[in-house]
């Protein structure tokens, strides 16, 4: 398993989940998948299953009907992983703020790790951001493996948990 875990860190697969509002921002992340900009490029591939997902890109506001969902996909992901929110109305509603159906922002259901600000943003902010999720995701992965050794040493030790 220690050749495939090396080879994983460079290509992060990423679970988009769209929350509902205009899709302006959909429009921006197909335009990234296209020739033009190619973000398979930094090993970023689009998946649909939040078990082999590594970042979690959020656009538009959280509606009620949807929060349920968001934070079932946030839990099904598999430790390490980052959430990247996309646009105004994922930061804080946007003009759909207030509305009695939108939560607003989606850090008020899951935390968030990255930022990417703007109605639509373009698109080199969301290579940016991604990048960013991705520097974020290689930190988060190497202190997961420095608590997992962590605790061997412990084990060898002889060391005894008081509970």
């Amino acid at each position: 398993m220690g050749i495939f875990s090396k080879f994983r860190k460079k290509s992060p697969w990423i679970l988009h989940y769209n929350t509902g509002g205009c899709n302006g921002c959909d429009i921006e992340i197909l335009s990234a998948l296209a020739p033009r900009y190619d973000i398979e490029r930094f090993g970023m591939l689009n998946r649909g299953n939040p078990k082999q997902a590594d970042i979690l890109l959020v656009t538009g506001p959280v509606t009620k009907n949807c929060k349920d969902v968001l934070r079932r996909l946030y839990l099904e992901m598999a430790e390490p992983k980052v959430v990247v929110a996309m646009g105004a109305c994922a930061h804080g509603g946007g003009i759909f703020r207030d509305f009695y159906h939108v939560e607003n922002g989606v850090n008020s259901i899951i935390p968030v790790d990255v930022w990417i600000p703007g109605c639509a943003p373009r698109v080199e902010a969301l290579i940016d951001g991604m990048v960013e999720a991705i520097e974020i995701w290689q930190k988060k992965s190497k202190e997961k493996e420095y608590l997992k050794d962590h605790e061997n040493v412990i084990n060898k030790l002889g060391v005894e948990d008081d509970d």
